[in-house]
């Protein structure tokens, strides 16, 4: 389950990558639109798949793990700031720590209200 799951999510952050193909050196948006995506789809996604464990290993071990980076997001970061980019090296660790915990908040929150009855 969890390499088929990081499989899918691998080839899904290459997409990714793909369509937002930045140059080396530029802003790395395709590894922080990854990782917040990610971290909102397991806010949403986490709690319910957490009591199946076939599916937690499948999506949340597979997919999410694959489709996330944290070593991507730990080499970009070095090299914005070996280029001096220290401000946007600064904005992406913060973008990318304090983003992740509020996309996963979201999605959390979103996934609770879509389990709740609507009348």
């Amino acid at each position: 389950m969890v390499a088929l799951g990081g499989a899918v999510g691998a080839l899904a952050r290459y997409g990714v990558a793909v369509w937002l193909s930045v140059p080396t050196g530029r802003f790395p948006f395709a590894t922080l639109a990854v990782n917040l995506a990610g971290s909102f789809a397991i806010g949403l996604l986490g709690p319910a798949l957490l009591r199946h464990d076939a599916w937690r290993l499948l999506v949340v071990t597979g997919v999410l793990g694959g489709f996330t980076t944290f070593s991507a997001f730990s080499l970009e970061t070095l090299a914005l700031f070996q280029a001096g980019r220290t401000g946007a090296a600064l904005i992406y660790v913060i973008g990318s720590v304090a983003g992740g915990v509020l996309c996963a908040a979201l999605g959390f929150a979103l996934g609770r209200w879509l389990s709740l009855p609507h009348s």
